[in-house]
């Protein structure tokens, strides 16, 4: 008998609100409680997280509020899947909003840091985007339960 692991999934859209990056941050760690994540990986989470919703807001939708973000987010055994994705501005030169401290956006004093933190905090980091069109983030992070750390 072939057994299927069935895959835990959540997907939740919302405006795009400053007000509401809050609300993905703690949306995404209750997600994930049952995998029983340290401190460190729940903290790690909810600063991609954040990362990831304000680049949507401020750089994708130059903060309309009218316009939506969308979180999809399954877990697989223990790793967690993670889609942040907007329909707003797209990114013109990937590869130089990924270099560190690049910004679109300097009068707003930005650091330029998102995508290197997203990169350095998930064991999977990819960036797709079309001017235009949006951009989506798809990560991947396992999470190494509290509880086998005491076993």
């Amino acid at each position: 008998m072939n057994e299927t692991r069935a895959v835990n999934t959540m997907r939740v859209t919302f405006s795009a609100r400053s007000e509401n990056e809050a609300f993905a941050r703690i949306t995404v760690a209750a997600f994930i409680t049952h995998l029983d994540p340290t401190l460190d990986e729940l903290n790690d989470l909810k600063t991609v997280v954040s990362e990831a919703v304000t680049n949507s807001i401020i750089h994708g939708y130059d903060n309309d509020p009218a316009r939506f973000i969308t979180i999809e987010a399954s877990i697989e055994d223990e790793t967690l899947h993670l889609i942040v994705s907007d329909e707003g501005n797209g990114i013109e030169d990937l590869e130089l909003a990924r270099s560190p401290l690049y910004t679109s956006k300097p009068e707003l004093e930005r650091s330029g840091m998102g995508f290197t933190i997203m990169e350095n905090f998930m064991d999977r980091f990819e960036v797709t985007s079309e001017p235009g069109r949006g951009t989506r983030i798809e990560m991947s992070k396992r999470i190494e339960s509290k509880k086998a750390l005491f076993n």
